[in-house]
C-alpha cells in the first residue's frame, strides 16, 4: 500500500533525505496503462513535440518529526506523469521534486518561464524537472546532482561552487512535493538574467522562454506555480 504522510500547505526544514529506487513497476502505471496511453495519444496529438522519456515518481514519501524525508521512487513513462497531473488525488502515486531556489545578491529571486514548446509551456517556477534515472546513484536519489544539472540545462550557470543552505526545506501541496534549497548568487538579478539570456540566445531549442526576477511575493507574474508563490511569501517575509 503506497503511503504519503507529508503535512501539506506548509514550509518545512528537512534535514536528510533518504529517497531510495525500487525497480519494480509502479503500481498506478501498471494498473491505468490502458487510460495513460489514451491520455498521451491526445497529449502527443495536441504537442508532437513532447517526448515520452522515463522519469521517476514515488509510490511512499513521508517527512519524520526530525525532519528526514524517506521514500521509495519507481521508473515510470512521462505519459504516466501527464496521465497523473489531470487527474490528481489518486493515494498511490504522487509527484516529488527538487528545485534550486536562486537568490541574487540584491535579494530578488531569479526564475524561469518555460518555452511554448514544453509541457509546461508558459509556467513559472525555478529552473528544475522530475528526476530521471542518471539522479539516482546506488538506488538512491542524489537531490544536490538533480538540481545542479538542472539548472545547467536551463539556464547554463554553474552552481557546483555556489554558496546554499546546509539543509533543504520541503513545500507539499495537491500531491505534489517539492524539496529546495536556496543558492546565494554573486551577482545581482539583472546581471544573472542577462547570462541567462544570453545562453538561451545560443541554444538551439531552449526549454526555457528566459529569465523571471521576483522582488516581492506581492508582485508576482502571470503562470507562477503555487510552490514558487509559497516560497516567494515565505523568502521574502
Amino acid at each position: 500500500m503506497a503511503r504519503f504522510e507529508i503535512p501539506r500547505g506548509l514550509i518545512l526544514p528537512v534535514t536528510t533525505v533518504d529517497v531510495r529506487l525500487d525497480t519494480q513497476p509502479h503500481p498506478f502505471e501498471i494498473e491505468n496503462i490502458a487510460v495513460i496511453e489514451e491520455n498521451w495519444r491526445q497529449e502527443h496529438a495536441a504537442n508532437p513535440r513532447l517526448y515520452d522519456g522515463t522519469l521517476m515518481l514515488p509510490s511512499e514519501l513521508r517527512l519524520s518529526g526530525e525532519g528526514e524525508l524517506v521514500g521509495r521512487c519507481h521508473a515510470v513513462r512521462f505519459a504516466t506523469m501527464l496521465y497523473w497531473r489531470k487527474n490528481k488525488g489518486s493515494p498511490d502515486i504522487e509527484h516529488c521534486f527538487a528545485q534550486a531556489a536562486l537568490v541574487a545578491r540584491d535579494g530578488a529571486l531569479v526564475a524561469v518561464r518555460m518555452g511554448s514548446h514544453t509541457a509546461n509551456a508558459g509556467r513559472v517556477y525555478f529552473a528544475a524537472g522530475s528526476f530521471e534515472p542518471e539522479d539516482f546513484v546506488d538506488a538512491r536519489a542524489d537531490m544536490v546532482g538533480n538540481m545542479h544539472r538542472e539548472v545547467m540545462e536551463e539556464t547554463g550557470l554553474d552552481l557546483t561552487r555556489t554558496l546554499r543552505e546546509p539543509g533543504y526545506h520541503l513545500h507539499s501541496i495537491n500531491g505534489s512535493t517539492m524539496l529546495f534549497r536556496r543558492y546565494y548568487l554573486g551577482e545581482d538579478a539583472e546581471t544573472v538574467a542577462d547570462t541567462i539570456r544570453t545562453f538561451v540566445a545560443s541554444e538551439t531549442e531552449p526549454e526555457i522562454e528566459g529569465p523571471v526576477v521576483i522582488r516581492s511575493a506581492h508582485d508576482l507574474p502571470e503562470g507562477t506555480l503555487n510552490h514558487l508563490a509559497a516560497v516567494a511569501r515565505w523568502h521574502f517575509a
